[in-house]
């Protein structure tokens, strides 16, 4: 794609990214098949391609956001099935990233808009707050219906029905290893511990049991990425910021293997460090973390967990759109429950995403809830015994509407090497109580 900004404009290296980013493109057409929006909409402005096109003139013209332009691209799930798809490599992420804040400086949204932005960069990333605004939000539930905006109405009916108690695990400690063969940093997130406490308390035992000395760092916090996506770059990089510095100290104070995330959603974020902090004072720690940044399917690969173990069971695998486009992570979950004794199947449209998206579902609530529902069908189509997933995100969208549990594969790999059954497939009371080594 050819290209216009002037010399003045390419001393912004931001633009100077994004215009190597656009001439990259060779308007192919081969992201309209795999981008969920345009499937639902048929819009060619819902599309990569067509957002690419707005994104050249806004940036190019230096001009004020008009309503058109950010109405496409805040329909845009950030899913990268098009990075996938891309044959010329063009990295509609970076693009994506530096549109949306541009936006969020030159943009004046309706205040409704900018209330529920302010309101979720204020809320999800702290899990103490969001304990609150879920209790108030459980409270609230069976009111939804009588909510005038869609987007409330969707914030109520996704709250959860039950608040897990707060997992003294997640707090900054050192959990030491059977048979040490590494050291790692788990990175412990935020929504996801008010949501789902037995994801990190399943990792623990799972890397414990194999090796794996898990360090939860002090100062550690919220990955950056929900801030992020919504453009508000000095937020996402304050909280990003905290968790370079925390790491890095680990990285110094005994040395860091891996930092493990399991939450791809997030490690998709984390793995970008080096370019989000690429022109600070901060950019050289920010790479050597983002260096060491892995899932927990890559670490659990390096650990060779032992074969079979698992009960007679059908897995359906969902393949969260941040770890098989974002990361480029596309077996090493289902080798893992595999390998464990899982029978593992795949729904019709395993590129295609569920409609969460980060906070996706909360903004743009009927395009989600389409997508949830065609994403669940081919799900349930499998006849699985249990839905697996590694994203809190797709968890909690895919569950609120599936007829079966839905778990994290951590979970899954636990419970085949000796932890205790997922609680979303038994009666029993949360786990976080279960012990780990001391």
């Amino acid at each position: 794609m050819q290209t216009t900004f002037t010399p003045e404009q390419l001393k912004d290296p931001a633009i100077q990214r994004s215009n190597e980013i656009l001439r990259s493109c060779v308007h192919c057409g081969f992201c309209t098949a795999t981008c969920p929006t345009y499937q639902v909409l048929g819009d060619e402005l819902d599309s990569p391609r067509g957002r690419i096109y707005l994104i050249k003139d806004m940036l190019e013209n230096e001009r004020k956001p008009d309503e058109k332009t950010v109405k496409h691209i805040d329909r845009c799930l950030s899913c990268l099935a098009c990075m996938s798809t891309c044959p010329s490599g063009v990295h509609y992420m970076h693009l994506v990233d530096h549109a949306r804040e541009y936006i969020e400086q030159h943009y004046d949204r309706p205040w409704s808009d900018r209330a529920l932005r302010w309101v979720l960069s204020k809320i999800l990333p702290y899990p103490g707050r969001f304990r609150l605004a879920l209790l108030g939000a459980k409270i609230g539930r069976p009111f939804a219906f009588l909510m005038p905006d869609a987007r409330l109405k969707a914030m109520l009916e996704m709250a959860p029905k039950t608040i897990p108690p707060v997992s003294r695990n997640d707090d900054p400690q050192t959990f030491p290893a059977q048979n040490k063969k590494m050291r790692v940093a788990l990175m412990t997130g935020c929504a996801q511990r008010a949501l789902n406490t037995d994801i990190n308390d399943a990792t623990i035992r799972l890397l414990q049991r194999h090796g794996a000395e898990v360090v939860i760092a002090e100062g550690q916090g919220c990955c950056g990425a929900l801030t992020h996506h919504m453009g508000k770059t000095e937020e996402s990089h304050a909280t990003a910021a905290k968790n370079i510095e925390a790491w890095h100290a680990e990285m110094e104070n005994g040395g860091l293997d891996a930092i493990v995330i399991n939450t791809s959603g997030c490690g998709t974020t984390v793995k970008d460090y080096g370019h989000m902090f690429r022109d600070t004072p901060l950019a050289e720690k920010a790479q050597a973390v983002a260096d060491i940044a892995k899932d927990v399917s890559e670490v659990l690969m390096k650990l060779d967990l032992p074969d079979g173990g698992a009960p007679e069971m059908t897995v359906a695998y969902h393949a969260a759109c941040s770890l098989q486009h974002g990361q480029q992570i596309k077996t090493f979950p289902k080798d893992l429950l595999k390998k464990a004794g899982f029978t593992v199947v795949e729904p019709a449209d395993p590129h295609l995403c569920c409609g969460s998206a980060g906070t996706y579902n909360l903004m743009q609530p009927e395009i989600s809830a389409q997508l949830k529902e065609r994403k669940v069908k081919t799900l349930e189509a499998k006849n699985p015994d249990v839905i697996a997933a590694g994203n809190i995100g797709c968890m909690m969208q895919i569950g609120s509407a599936a007829k079966m549990p839905i778990v994290h594969t951590v979970e899954l790999l636990d419970w085949a090497t000796g932890g205790p059954k997922p609680k979303a497939m038994t009666d029993e009371p949360h786990l976080s109580d279960i012990p780990v080594l001391r």
